[in-house]
């Protein structure tokens, strides 16, 4: 465990995560080729999907605030991927980042590339 989960878990000590939960995350990583873990009202989430809408690409939106297990969803990520915050993206499976990762792939001709494969 690095030593952010653990003062991740120390000092917010999240419910355990369920076996429902992180099947059904798993299944929805595998079945969407571009697919970003979101919320609603987080800009950073929007400039996300502006980048996918430039381009032309389709994507699937999971809105963890909307969704009843949304925080468990959110838990089960982070213990996945060691990434917390949204958007979380993946691209054919792969975690890809947030935000910065997207935008920077952009701007350095890669996301193309992934997009792809």
């Amino acid at each position: 465990m690095s030593a952010l989960h653990w003062i991740f878990n120390w000092w917010y000590a999240p419910e355990p995560i369920s076996a429902e939960v992180e099947k059904e995350v798993e299944h929805t990583i595998e079945s969407n080729k571009v697919l970003i873990y979101s919320k609603t009202f987080c800009p950073f989430c929007k400039s996300t999907k502006a980048v996918f809408d430039e381009l032309g690409q389709e994507y699937t939106v999971v809105n963890l605030n909307t969704l009843e297990d949304g925080l468990g969803i959110q838990n089960y990520l982070f213990d996945k991927t060691g990434q917390y915050m949204v958007p979380n993206v993946f691209i054919n499976g792969q975690h890809i980042g947030g935000n910065s990762d997207i935008q920077k792939l952009k701007q350095e001709n890669k996301l193309e590339k992934l997009l792809e494969q």
